[in-house]
């Protein structure tokens, strides 16, 4: 029989739906219910793609044993951290402050019936094991001490409760300056893996901001460093097992230094930021081969990712219960892919691929190449490899249409599309749905499934990212549509989030503070400075000057250890550094493309008769050639 989670939205909360656990989602049912009945709360979060939340379930929320006792003595309520980024936020900062060291996912909180929290954890297995507590041992502690009202864990829990109110304080401001160039590059470097690409051990995990930091900072000044780290992480990823060869797109995570056995979740948000920077750097270098990853990746979200111009949020790292299942093959079977493929020397084409007898995953295979260049075979060996995929299950899709992920996505597909007019209309097919879906009587909202009303409202992230891609619609457009609606946006998300250079995630029920850092993707507070700044340029300078506060506000932090916060850092940069604004007729500026400074925009004005080269304060140069503007550019700096 099912649980309350059946009548949810939420895919991962309807996995849930059948377990024996009597789970309640967030609400004031359950919260009414714990204090009426003197009940401790367990709050699980986690998401539907999270292979160690899957574990946790089949060991401990499957279990007719436990769930028996903890629906007794328990108000459980399960989260999507997707859905309530805010809610998940709050409670990895006190698993952070309960346990010194981050949190993660399946994210385990026992809360007191008034919903105080006292302990936080992650997996926790079902029986003690390896010096771990397990759940049912520490469901019964707990149940007898809440039962008994134990004086100290009550206590503790108010005690708890005074820390986890945010802290937005200001805090000590020092100077901006260009040494964050010098700080920054000597850090990447430190953390840079020369032999392997990427940056620090595994897990390894793409870093995609700090390359487009990198890719930003080589347009200011040519530096072999920058080259080096940016193209070599590039030609490292995109060669296999983390990225997948046969249906395009980059799995989560690689487990090992040299990106060979992925976590074999595909994030949106992933991809998104993996097509951006495959798809600037193939426009910065000329490389074809970084334009090809970048359209396979734009392929697959497109192909298995999208419903009705509107990309999903995640695929699962399982399959039937076994992770991989569905992307690893057997020798037997990549033999018989390469003999349907008509590959002449198969013993070289397996050395090639990397595949022996023994595998490289577990028994199997995980499908490599030596370099991003394709042997002339792998195109047919790939469509046998596809066929055969065609008779798996497919691992579990969560259709959730998430604002923030959508907008990356369709930003890099307008980058992509400056290459390629195909995936240009693709973004503005995406964008519109996007905008239709998710923006309501003028009003944003986070999250909804298709063909249903959204419920939860908008986070910074979401005002952020839709601002920021916007702007790039109406960088490719000069449709002025696109730039009002990003200026609404700025202005709303200036109203709910910003307070005296400081920036909330979130307020209202959990007012939480928007990170510097750029964590699982980019910083919503350093997307929103982005912009800022760029509106500061193209509506009005005011924009520029909140974009300043916020980075005084963080500088110290900044200053310090850029490498941290690689998107806070470019556009710090970018702010010292200054925008460059090409003013012209939207013929005109339609021949305008290549530049090397990083810091320019494009706006459209038919008043114009030539090109007017302008900063954020006066305009100081025009010309009616395009060609002579690359020269005009390099002379202002």
């Amino acid at each position: 029989m099912s649980n309350r989670l059946a009548f949810e939205d939420s895919p991962y909360l309807q996995q849930h739906r059948d377990n024996p656990i009597d789970w309640y989602p967030w609400g004031d049912e359950a919260f009414e219910k714990a204090l009426s009945e003197h009940k401790s709360i367990f709050i699980s979060i986690g998401y539907s793609s999270c292979h160690w939340c899957h574990v946790m379930e089949h060991e401990v929320f499957e279990n007719t044993k436990i769930a028996e006792f903890v629906n007794q003595h328990f108000v459980c309520i399960k989260v999507d951290r997707e859905e309530r980024p805010d809610i998940d936020k709050h409670f990895q900062e006190l698993h952070n402050l309960l346990n010194r060291r981050s949190g993660g996912w399946p994210l385990s909180i026992f809360a007191t019936p008034q919903n105080k929290p006292f302990y936080a954890a992650t997996y926790i297995p079902p029986y003690n094991q390896n010096q771990m507590m397990g759940f049912s041992e520490l469901t019964a502690i707990i149940a007898e001490k809440v039962a008994q009202n134990d004086e100290k864990l009550f206590q503790n829990a108010n005690e708890i409760m005074s820390f986890m109110k945010p802290n937005n304080a200001p805090t000590q401001a020092t100077q901006l300056n260009e040494k964050i160039i010098l700080q920054f590059s000597k850090q990447a470097e430190h953390n840079f893996d020369s032999v392997n690409g990427g940056f620090s051990k595994s897990p390894k995990f793409p870093h995609a901001s700090t390359l487009k930091t990198l890719l930003t900072l080589e347009a200011l000044e040519t530096n072999p460093l920058y080259h080096t780290i940016v193209t070599h992480t590039l030609n490292s990823m995109g060669r296999g097992g983390m990225y997948d060869l046969i249906d395009g797109g980059f799995c989560r995570y690689s487990t090992d230094e040299s990106w060979l056995v992925p976590h074999f979740e595909k994030m949106s948000y992933d991809n998104a930021l993996l097509c951006e920077i495959y798809a600037r750097a193939s426009l910065a270098y000329n490389e074809p081969l970084f334009a090809q990853c970048a359209q396979e990746i734009a392929d697959f979200m497109i192909n298995f990712m999208m419903e009705n111009n509107l990309f999903y949020s995640a695929s699962d790292a399982d399959t039937e219960g076994h992770e991989g299942k569905y992307f690893i093959y057997t020798y037997n079977e990549i033999l018989q892919a390469l003999t349907l493929a008509h590959v002449e020397d198969i013993t070289e084409a397996l050395s090639v691929l990397g595949v022996t007898h023994e595998g490289n995953f577990e028994g199997y295979s995980i499908i490599t190449l030596p370099s991003l260049e394709r042997p002339i075979w792998f195109a047919d060996f790939v469509t046998q490899c596809q066929k055969m995929r065609q008779t798996r299950v497919y691992p579990f899709i969560d259709r959730k249409i998430n604002t923030a992920w959508n907008a990356m996505m369709i930003k890099s597909l307008f980058i992509l599309g400056k290459s390629n007019p195909l995936y240009h209309q693709h973004a503005l097919d995406s964008l519109n749905a996007l905008l239709e879906t998710m923006m309501i009587d003028n009003t944003l909202y986070h999250t909804t499934l298709i063909h249903k009303s959204p419920k939860i409202g908008a986070f910074l992230e979401d005002y952020a990212y839709l601002s920021n891609t916007l702007i790039e619609a109406y960088e490719c457009t000069f449709d002025e549509i696109y730039l009002i609606r990003a200026q609404q946006l700025a202005n709303k998300a200036l109203e709910l989030f910003y307070q005296e250079g400081a920036w909330y995630f979130s307020r209202g029920d959990f007012p939480t503070i928007a990170e510097m850092d750029d964590g699982s993707y980019p910083s919503a507070m350093a997307f929103m400075i982005d912009s800022l700044l760029s509106l500061g340029s193209l509506v009005d300078g005011k924009y520029r000057h909140f974009a300043f506060k916020s980075l005084e506000y963080v500088s110290l932090k900044l200053m310090k250890t850029p490498i941290y916060y690689p998107k806070l850092t470019e556009q710090c940069i970018r702010y010292l550094k200054g925008d460059r604004i090409i003013k012209a007729s939207k013929a005109l500026l339609s021949e305008c493309e290549g530049f090397n400074y990083p810091f320019i925009l494009l706006k459209s004005d038919e008043s114009v008769e030539e090109y007017l080269i302008c900063g954020e304060n006066s305009c100081f140069a025009n010309t009616s050639d395009v060609h002579e503007l690359e020269g005009l550019l390099r002379n202002s700096l």
